[in-house]
């Protein structure tokens, strides 16, 4: 039920985790790049959220790693693996339009407020960002170095996320440590 039918609604809360870095959108300015090409058969595009400047250079090109360390590794003092790597610029929405939908009805937004883009998936399975598409629906499970196996988190995983900028003339940016070790329930 937490997926389908409904929809990943207490994923998007579950474990929520936030970098502690702050970066403008000044200092992303130079890994501005253009948004995916939609298919065909997408719905087109309202014109609110079909500026031109957002065709031209609405995507963000920031690298994105997924990493895991089961309690296992940690006790034998293992790094974390790599689950998949994969991009921003593969995000179907761009941050420009996700701002415009978001506000279209008169919904404000203030300085610090955030927003959720959803999954960040590449279009293949090794960029796949969420072990629900890594696992294909936990029918095919993830195999770790040390031979454990995950279909979904469990208590005393460890998961990171990575994410930096970097292109030839510009400043490698990166984002900082968001990671969070999942702890078992109280009873």
């Amino acid at each position: 039920w937490e997926y389908q039918p409904l929809g990943p609604f207490l994923a998007k809360n579950f474990a929520s985790t936030l970098s502690p870095w702050i970066v403008t959108l000044e200092a992303l300015a130079p890994y501005r790049t253009a948004p995916p090409v939609r298919d065909a058969e997408d719905p087109e595009l309202l014109p609110y959220l079909n500026a031109p400047g957002d065709r031209e250079e609405g995507a963000l090109d920031i690298q994105l790693e997924v990493l895991m360390q089961t309690a296992r590794m940690r006790a034998e003092e293992q790094v974390a693996t790599r689950l998949s790597a994969t991009n921003y610029r593969h995000a179907y929405w761009t941050l420009g339009q996700m701002v415009a939908h978001h506000t279209v009805n008169g919904c404000n937004l203030r300085a610090g407020d955030i927003l959720g883009t959803g999954t960040l998936s590449g279009p293949t399975l090794d960029q796949a960002a969420a072990l629900i598409e890594l696992t294909v629906g936990g029918k095919q499970p993830v195999v770790l170095p040390n031979g454990e196996q995950r279909t979904f988190v469990e208590d005393g995983d460890r998961m990171e996320l990575r994410g930096w900028c970097e292109r030839a003339g510009a400043a490698r940016i990166g984002f900082g440590e968001c990671a969070a070790t999942l702890l078992p329930a109280l009873a």
